[in-house]
């Protein structure tokens, strides 16, 4: 019996031993298996964070089109204002060709700045236009007379109405204008130049400045009230006529503006017409 007992107390006793150390691995299996999946978790999330990481420095992002620088205008060529008529200077003058009454100014003006910066020289071959570009040089015959002279653009000028071109003394004389102050003229655009020091002169290419919008302008008023009135009147006679509001200081002009061509010789036609139907002071405006 004892024998037996001991028997069976060891196999009891092998029993739990056999369950403790089977425990003891479940537990160790457990602990290992916690341990490798959070490095495992641990890495993959690494690893996660490395991959995006280098696709930032290697996946380079679309880059933006370069923005084109804009050119800013010579102050020359920005539309200006004068006695309530605002001008619009031509971006080019390739193929100009006008007629009309130049005149000349002399020495009330000698020695003052001129549109173009430079002092005026009485005695200098120059001119001024209203919208021709500054260093254009132009043939100017007189019809009366058969003279002729080329001269460049320096200045703007004249403002009274009928007169095309304003000579300096120097051209003038050449001209045979002196003596009777204005004449009938017929000028050519030959050119525009780049003046530079010690350099010949350059001519530039241009678009043909003649194709585009131009407009008549009838009438500017500070009370828009009047400039729609004759905008009603006007359309009874014209499809496209419009008002241009612009602010000038603090006052807001609203100009009556009546579309003449998209081309600039038949533009002046229409501008004689308007001023025959009383519209004297109408002008040439371009968009």
């Amino acid at each position: 019996m004892k024998c037996s007992w001991l028997s069976i107390s060891a196999a009891f006793r092998d029993r739990k031993d056999s369950e403790f150390a089977h425990t003891c691995r479940s537990q160790r299996f457990l602990k290992f298996h916690n341990q490798i999946g959070f490095s495992a978790f641990f890495l993959i999330f690494s690893l996660f964070f490395y991959l995006s990481g280098c696709g930032h420095r290697h996946i380079p992002l679309p880059l933006l089109p370069p923005s084109t620088p804009v050119r800013e205008l010579p102050a020359t060529q920005h539309p200006y204002e004068v006695n309530g008529h605002v001008y619009y200077p031509l971006p080019s003058a390739e193929g100009f060709v006008e007629e009309g009454y130049a005149s000349w100014y002399g020495k009330k003006f000698h020695g003052r700045p001129t549109a173009s910066g430079e002092p005026y020289n009485m005695y200098a071959i120059t001119a001024a236009h209203r919208t021709l570009p500054m260093n254009t040089y132009v043939r100017v015959l007189n019809l009366e007379n058969g003279r002729e002279v080329v001269t460049r653009i320096s200045d703007r000028g004249p403002f009274a109405k009928k007169r095309i071109i304003d000579l300096s003394y120097g051209a003038g004389r050449k001209l045979g204008l002196i003596g009777p102050g204005t004449a009938k003229v017929r000028i050519e655009a030959l050119g525009e130049v780049r003046l530079g020091a010690g350099k010949p002169a350059v001519f530039k290419s241009h678009p043909d400045f003649r194709r585009g919008k131009f407009y008549i302008q009838i009438g500017a008023f500070l009370k828009p009230d009047n400039a729609y009135a004759l905008r009603r009147k006007m359309t009874r006679y014209y499809k496209n006529v419009v008002v241009f509001r612009q602010p000038r200081g603090d006052q807001t002009f609203y100009r009556v503006q009546v579309f003449a061509a998209t081309e600039y010789n038949t533009a002046k036609d229409f501008e004689t017409r308007l001023e025959s139907s009383g519209f004297p002071e109408a002008f040439v405006v371009a968009r």
